[in-house]
């Protein structure tokens, strides 16, 4: 068996361009949801904003890193996982914290702010951890990623489109609006798509490694889910907050991942399958707490 440090999946240029724009499509549709108020709101509630920052850019990189530690993962996967823990939050979140009758407003704002945050700290976070593990600071020698070439990549994908989405809600708010309803569900599908067919395209790689990456995956993001909760419940949140900050924790941009991934890494065996399968379960594990939040809240008001 090829070792899966040393396996690359297959994604060619094309996909890779769809994966771009697809990304840019779902920042610029969440955008359109979002004011220059609800920052001025957001910034209202500073405990809730310093600790959603606190819990998504600087916990979870560190909490990762303490697991890596722990279990010591192939080096790809242990950069793969690094990787997914320094992406801002999914857009998905919002709809999940909506369905699980959390706080709304908030997740879509920290979304939006997180994703300003994350031009700068994805990149930071990532080349931070990924070079003090020395197992993965090895393979970040023989990429030789550049930092700006990063900082480029995320600006473009996530900053770009966060302005022009913003821009056109505050001049036409009606038809932003509009457009909003459309691409909100449009981008989760597009997203799951993207990701299927990652999938679909290498199923014989992920047949044979995937055994690698299941349980890492799901207590990976199991931690990252609680993580967001128990913060928000030891500082004293509401419990409509404390469902939002541990979707907004859990629930990662692992698109924006897999796309650094494809650019700079070629597709990297073990980072490709664990982003791969974070952006598969994190679905899937998000609509379950959802689901399950929302019929409780549905017992406690009869």
């Amino acid at each position: 068996m090829v070792e899966l440090d040393d396996v690359k999946i297959n994604f060619d240029a094309n996909g890779l361009w769809v994966l771009n724009i697809a990304l840019a499509v779902v920042m610029f549709g969440v955008a359109l949801g979002v004011t220059t108020s609800d920052f001025k709101q957001l910034f209202k509630q500073p405990k809730v904003v310093l600790l959603g920052i606190l819990s998504q850019f600087v916990l979870l990189p560190f909490v990762t890193y303490l697991f890596i530690l722990l279990i010591k993962p192939q080096a790809s996967i242990a950069l793969g996982m690094m990787m997914v823990a320094a992406c801002p939050g999914g857009n998905i979140s919002n709809f999940m914290t909506h369905l699980a009758k959390g706080n709304t407003a908030l997740s879509v704002s920290l979304t939006a702010f997180a994703t300003f945050l994350a031009m700068i700290l994805t990149p930071i976070n990532f080349q931070f951890y990924g070079n003090l593990y020395e197992p993965t600071a090895q393979l970040l020698q023989n990429v030789e990623l550049n930092f700006f070439d990063l900082v480029k990549l995320v600006l473009l994908i996530l900053g770009i489109p966060l302005v022009l989405g913003m821009s056109l809600r505050s001049k036409m708010p009606i038809l932003a609006e509009k457009l909003s309803k459309i691409l909100k569900p449009f981008s989760i599908v597009v997203f799951v798509g993207i990701v299927v067919i990652a999938f679909s395209n290498n199923l014989d790689i992920f047949n044979q490694y995937i055994d690698k990456v299941l349980l890492l995956g799901i207590s990976h993001n199991i931690i990252a889910l609680a993580l967001g909760f128990f913060l928000a419940k030891a500082f004293g949140l509401s419990f409509k907050n404390q469902k939002t900050l541990a979707i907004e924790t859990g629930i990662q941009n692992s698109g924006l991942g897999l796309l650094l991934i494809f650019t700079f890494f070629n597709g990297l065996g073990g980072m490709a399958l664990i982003a791969a399968f974070w952006g598969i379960w994190h679905i899937v594990s998000g609509l379950c707490l959802s689901f399950y939040w929302s019929s409780k809240s549905k017992k406690e008001n009869i």
